[in-house]
């Protein structure tokens, strides 16, 4: 895998909706990708199985579950990544969300996602024969529609996001709190996915 600057500056200039596309390209993206992990093989069959019943499942209104995009940012040069402590969860998170209609495509959503929360302009997601693929997937449980709303299940698609050495993060209103943090000194506020996806990050990107 490498990283590409590419991505970004497609995004930034194709943001008008397109019905349809945004669920056809997280089907592809999910066929595609072949997990070594049999584990991660059955979630993505679950999420795609989860897309052929759901036309409207890329997005939060679709309950009790929805896709949703996000990323591990990383500075490989200094062996660090950047944690999002999330409000609503209380925990230190990778930077992800909510698709939108805007959307291009899965990755573009994960790579705007990643931009807006680390306030880092000029991510590259990592990329496999010059796109854009995923790393990981985790299903969990949250209460996006309020906390006395019941629990619905984010189906969330993963990438690894790089940013400049030495890139200096700008707190978004989305955040109680936004670090770096070494790889090797995560905090004790984060759970094992997070962990795994930090340890993903740094294999693939030395």
């Amino acid at each position: 895998m490498t990283a590409t600057g590419t991505d970004l500056a497609e995004v930034q200039r194709d943001d008008a909706p397109r019905d349809g596309t945004l669920h056809a390209d997280a089907v592809r993206a999910l066929t595609d990708w072949r997990p070594a992990d049999p584990e991660q093989d059955r979630l993505r069959l679950d999420y795609l199985r989860h897309l052929g019943e759901q036309p409207g499942g890329m997005y939060r209104s679709c309950l009790p579950a929805h896709i949703t995009a996000s990323a591990a940012v990383v500075d490989p040069a200094a062996g660090r990544v950047l944690l999002t402590l999330h409000p609503k969860v209380g925990r230190w998170l990778q930077m992800g969300g909510h698709c939108e209609p805007g959307d291009r495509d899965l990755a573009a959503a994960a790579l705007r996602e990643a931009t807006e929360e680390s306030g880092i302009p000029d991510l590259a997601l990592l990329t496999r024969d010059g796109a854009p693929v995923p790393v990981k997937l985790d299903r969990h449980q949250v209460r996006c529609t309020g906390k006395d709303r019941p629990e619905n299940t984010h189906l969330d698609v993963q990438y690894i996001a790089v940013a400049p050495p030495g890139a200096r993060a700008l707190i978004s209103e989305e955040s109680l709190d936004l670090r770096w943090f070494d790889y090797d000194r995560l905090p004790e506020l984060t759970d094992q996915s997070v962990r795994d996806l930090v340890a993903r990050a740094r294999e693939l990107t030395g």
